[in-house]
């Protein structure tokens, strides 16, 4: 079964040029990027049985990885719209 690719840009192109922006700006967005990208490497790392784990390991890091994306997701939302109006 191939492996999706969860890269937050493939997730959301919508956002490329906010998800840009932020990481350049935003201290705060910029890690929890690079921790959303760290899961979702580790993830695709045990689904390609790279790596050993639990399923209950790998339940977890894709609900942290959820969060995440919700997180960085209101992010973007709030960027999108802060452009919008000014």
């Amino acid at each position: 079964m191939p492996i999706e690719n969860h890269s937050l840009v493939n997730e959301l192109p919508e956002y490329k040029e906010q998800i840009h922006e932020l990481k350049m700006s935003d201290d705060h967005f910029r890690r929890l990027f690079e921790e959303y990208n760290f899961l979702t490497h580790e993830i695709e790392n045990i689904e390609k049985e790279i790596v050993l784990a639990s399923t209950m390991e790998e339940e977890e890091f894709k609900k942290r990885r959820l969060h995440l994306k919700d997180t960085l997701v209101g992010m973007l939302q709030k960027a999108k719209d802060a452009e919008k109006t000014a």
